[in-house]
């Protein structure tokens, strides 16, 4: 569970002038707390600060706390030398919630209050936007990333924010905290798919583990045959084995599927890259043309496994993942251009929640552009709203390439591979342009529904740009 942290601001003047003030302000900064938490994180409270001394303690204690992002309620109007003081020793992203009570003061009862003070006292209480702008001011002019959620306390569009804020953050933590291991080396040739595994660190805080093939080879072949028939025992409840599977390619695929499985347990891996070629006929190539149907499993569980050795993609698979949206590798197909429909799919590892219908374990005479042949997966993902995302490296560093689309019904390519169509909103010529003009790999990660405006928020998060087409 994630920590956020969450002040109020207000201004300490105003408490003994106007009864009653503090308390309302305090139940509803009070609501916020309890409305948060409800999201599955805990949050660290730090109180009202409506002076600089309570800044400072603050401070102190979302440090010390070492929160994921900040929520700043504005309360009442406050000075902004109240809020400078956290943002500056704190340095986590700090959204700034502008939560009037209601969402239309009662102007008629308001004032046949007839009393200038209760009156006073009343609009304070709802003047939530009056420090928004001297905020956001001194936060620009320090150079502090922020963000603004504006609405009124029970709003459902703003909570929905709110808790993608969130989410955001849980990412940012678990990319920080995830383990990427790259086992092999790059398709040769595939310039695009090259990246700066320096850079990943740098951005994302993801540890890089260095894995080799004979480790691999050592856990295959310490594999048993008890544990051969479980793992086959697990490929029958989640795949469709098509008859046409020879025993000894589900054999052979079992007995890899367990070896990787040790491997990503022996390094904690939480997502991976792999490719490898060698010499025709060795053991290595016995492995890698028999791990699709375990790195599918693997995927199935939220370790996502990228082919190629497509490291930015498989950070964009678990990116996708930890927002519960799935994350399969994928590339352009081919273009309808008379149902104005793009096809994407891959060969290779798929995510088995964003299928349409149970996937499929099929064999293949030939890997196109890869050595051997073996068994491979065949889906099409769930018709409805859908994410694209890619992790690119341009020349000014990584940033994140989304659009929101509809996976539609249609003819899918029987190829043994996952694939399926696909319709944006400015269509798919345009949409092929502009996406690639951004200069992604020619791979992206697909996911369930439409979330762009969270992958938003985690590039915020991690300071990095959002590129988002259509």
């Amino acid at each position: 569970m994630i920590k956020v942290g969450l002040f109020g601001i207000g201004l300490d003047t105003y408490w003994p002038q106007f009864e009653g003030l503090l308390d309302n302000l305090n139940g509803y900064q009070q609501h916020i707390k309890n409305q948060i938490a409800g999201f599955g994180v805990e949050v660290i409270d730090a109180g009202m600060v409506d002076n600089p001394e309570k800044a400072r303690e603050a401070a102190q204690l979302l440090k010390k706390e070492d929160v994921e992002i900040v929520f700043l309620y504005v309360s009442t109007y406050a000075l902004s030398s109240t809020v400078l003081p956290i943002a500056q020793k704190v340095k986590a992203s700090i959204v700034i919630l502008n939560l009037q009570p209601v969402p239309q003061l009662d102007y008629e009862n308001f004032n046949a209050l007839n009393d200038r003070g209760k009156m006073t006292g009343v609009w304070l209480e709802h003047c939530q936007a009056c420090s928004v702008p001297e905020i956001a001011s001194v936060f620009n002019r320090s150079g502090i990333p922020y963000d603004i959620v504006t609405g009124y306390l029970k709003e459902e569009q703003a909570w929905s924010e709110i808790k993608a804020w969130t989410e955001a953050a849980g990412v940012a933590a678990s990319m920080r905290n995830n383990r990427l291991g790259v086992l092999g080396h790059y398709y040769g040739g595939m310039l695009d798919v090259y990246t700066d595994l320096t850079k990943q660190s740098t951005v994302f805080g993801t540890h890089i583990e260095m894995l080799e093939m004979c480790e691999l080879k050592k856990y295959r072949d310490a594999v048993t045959d008890d544990e051969v028939r479980s793992k086959i025992e697990e490929f029958k409840n989640e795949f469709e084995i098509s008859p046409e599977c020879e025993e000894g390619e589900i054999e052979r695929a079992a007995r890899t599927s367990l070896a990787v499985d040790k491997l990503v347990e022996t390094h904690t891996l939480g997502a991976m890259a792999y490719y490898y070629e060698g010499e025709s006929g060795n053991e290595y190539e016995n492995i890698v043309t028999s791990v699709i149907a375990g790195n599918t499993l693997l995927t199935g569980k939220n370790i996502p496994i990228a082919g190629e050795c497509e490291v930015k993609n498989a950070q964009a698979m678990k990116v996708m993942a930890e927002f519960g949206a799935g994350g399969s590798f994928s590339e352009f197909y081919l273009m309808d251009f008379k149902d104005d429909a793009i096809y994407l799919g891959h060969d290779g590892p798929a995510h088995p929640a964003i299928a349409e219908e149970k996937v499929k374990l099929v064999p293949l005479p030939v890997y196109h552009g890869k050595p051997g042949k073996g068994l491979s997966i065949q889906m099409n993902v769930k018709n409805g709203p859908v994410t694209l995302l890619s992790v690119v490296e341009g020349k000014e560093g990584l940033f994140l390439l989304t659009a929101e689309g509809e996976s539609v019904p249609g003819p899918v390519l029987q190829i043994g591979n996952t694939n399926s169509r696909y319709k944006f909103p400015i269509g798919a010529k345009a949409f092929m342009n502009q996406w690639s003009k951004q200069g992604p790999a020619h791979h992206c990660a697909i996911g369930l529904g439409h979330i762009a405006d969270k992958i938003e928020k985690l590039g915020q998060l991690l300071n990095i740009d959002v590129v988002k087409i259509g």
